[in-house]
């Protein structure tokens, strides 16, 4: 009778339960998702821009890691490109150059009182690999074929099908380093300025165009020195736009979400690159003793894998899954509006693709390990070398006592070769954000428009010196498989999507 009663109580409990599961999931504040479009806006083709984009894509302007080495002269060219191409703009603004080679631009608005908008972008590429000599269409072979559809990629990419600088329009693409990273937003800023300049339009506050010159390998002789000298100048910005998030093409994100999702970076995540220098014996390898630096090395590896840091959400990460929840399964959404039950099933799913994973824990790639030089000889040192992303709640200083605790028991040093705290949250609560949020939505009817968390670096870090609100949004649309062209082969843009920026950018300088 006892066990009867038991059982009979569980049950209750159980359906007790489901029911409190089930009134939260319906009654959860997931953003309703009513009326989006199939696809984004189209606009007719400026010739021109796209001639003056292809033109910048020709100037090679490859930033190199010893910033000494740099190749300075394509950057002279693509000062001269500017000057000569956007007119209306170097008449009307005033034009600054920080450390030679960073630009700057100040668009007067007409309320003094208002704080100023800041965009940005920068011109250097990353160097261009995997192109022989004699590759199959040299710049001088130059093609402008407006014809064709802006398809989407439907494979990756493994090898240039134009030379890397040749600038060729084709099949409704633009082809070249730096479509994408970053001169088509770069010349698409400067695009929606000079035709509003021509247009007789002034803004109603002050505006300011910052473009760096080494994002690539750190901005810190670009952005680092701008951000520096408009904090000495003792401006203080509404809001900062620079690159990071995009529109997602559907199920490229989650693959519960059929639909196109627009990320607005709130936040980019930290770094640390530590080298950790793992001792043992060394020897001739006729005679190795039971582990060597290397086997202890080896197990470092390993207990770094597999004992990760914590993973859990952060604010922009909750909302992302509230926006996107709407669109999602039933099985999914009741997992994001019941986490006081299920919190921990929602993160081991999320942990276990790679792209969400990095969304919610401080993540661990080891990238590098070196131990002797010789097939013979077994090294008395072992180095690896690991490159940590931090999410916002963890510190350089956590990551740090998290490795120390792992390598509890071997003789270990070890060397910071950079490192950088998360950046702040900007508010998706805002105005700004809002405003920013309504601007997309026109050029973007049928996307999920959400904060998210930048996981690359950018030079948008280093000026929240002198904003609160710091975006990070490109208003392009991709695929998966675009979004692999970005540093890599055969880099392209379609015409729409830059028409698209264009547009995005005169009407948020609006």
């Amino acid at each position: 009778m006892m066990i009867k009663k038991t059982l009979l109580l569980l049950l209750l409990v159980f359906i007790l339960l489901m029911i409190i599961v089930i009134i939260k999931t319906l009654y959860h504040n997931f953003t309703r998702i009513n009326n989006l479009a199939n696809q984004p806006k189209i606009h007719n083709i400026n010739e021109l821009a796209v001639r003056r984009l292809s033109k910048a894509i020709q100037i090679p302007t490859v930033s190199t890691v010893v910033y000494e080495d740099t190749n300075f002269q394509p950057f002279e060219e693509f000062k001269t490109f500017l000057k000569t191409a956007y007119p209306t703009i170097y008449q009307a603004m005033d034009t600054i150059t920080v450390n030679k080679y960073g630009l700057v631009f100040h668009w007067k608005g007409k309320d003094q009182n208002k704080k100023p908008l800041l965009f940005l972008s920068h011109y250097d590429v990353v160097p261009i690999s995997n192109y022989p000599e004699d590759g199959p269409i040299h710049e001088k072979d130059f093609i402008f074929d407006l014809k064709g559809t802006s398809a989407p990629l439907k494979n990756y990419c493994t090898s240039w099908t134009y030379a890397p600088f040749s600038g060729i329009v084709k099949d409704g693409r633009i082809y070249g380093r730096g479509t994408l990273d970053m001169k088509g937003m770069l010349i698409s800023i400067v695009e929606a300025a000079e035709e509003l300049l021509k247009q007789g339009y002034q803004p109603q506050q002050d505006i300011y165009l910052a473009f760096g010159h080494d994002e690539e390998v750190s901005g810190r002789q670009g952005a680092l020195k701008i951000a520096q000298y408009f904090k000495e100048k003792g401006l203080h910005f509404d809001a900062v736009y620079d690159e990071g998030g995009f529109v997602t093409s559907p199920k490229s994100v989650l693959s519960g979400v059929d639909k196109a999702i627009a990320l607005i970076g709130v936040a980019e995540k930290g770094f640390l690159t530590l080298q950790i220098t793992v001792k043992g014996t060394g020897g001739h390898s006729s005679m190795p003793p039971k582990k060597g630096s290397l086997v202890f090395a080896s197990e470092i590896v390993e207990k770094l894998n597999t004992r990760q840091m914590h993973a859990t959400l952060i604010p922009p990460i909750e909302n992302f899954l509230n926006n996107v929840g709407g669109a999602m399964d039933f099985k999914s959404r009741v997992a994001i509006s019941n986490q006081w039950l299920l919190g921990g099933t929602l993160l081991k799913t999320l942990e276990n693709v790679p792209g969400s994973n990095a969304l919610v824990r401080t993540t661990t790639a080891i990238t590098m390990m070196h131990a002797s030089d010789a097939p013979n000889v077994l090294s008395a040192a072992t180095t690896l070398t690991v490159n940590f992303r931090i999410l916002q709640g963890n510190t350089v200083e956590n990551v740090l006592n998290h490795v120390k605790e792992i390598c509890k028991g071997y003789d270990t040093s070890y060397e910071i070769v950079s490192a950088r705290e998360p950046s702040k949250l900007s508010s998706h609560q805002s105005e700004q954000f809002k405003k920013l949020k309504e601007t997309i939505a026109i050029n973007y009817p049928n996307a999920i428009i959400t904060p998210y968390l930048t996981i690359g670096g950018t030079d948008a870090y280093k000026y929240e010196i002198v904003s609160d609100n710091v975006f990070r949004f490109m208003p392009i649309q991709v695929n998966e498989f675009e979004q692999r062209q970005i540093h890599n082969e055969d880099e392209s843009i379609t015409i729409d999507n830059y028409m698209r920026m264009i547009n995005h950018f005169k009407l948020l300088m609006k």
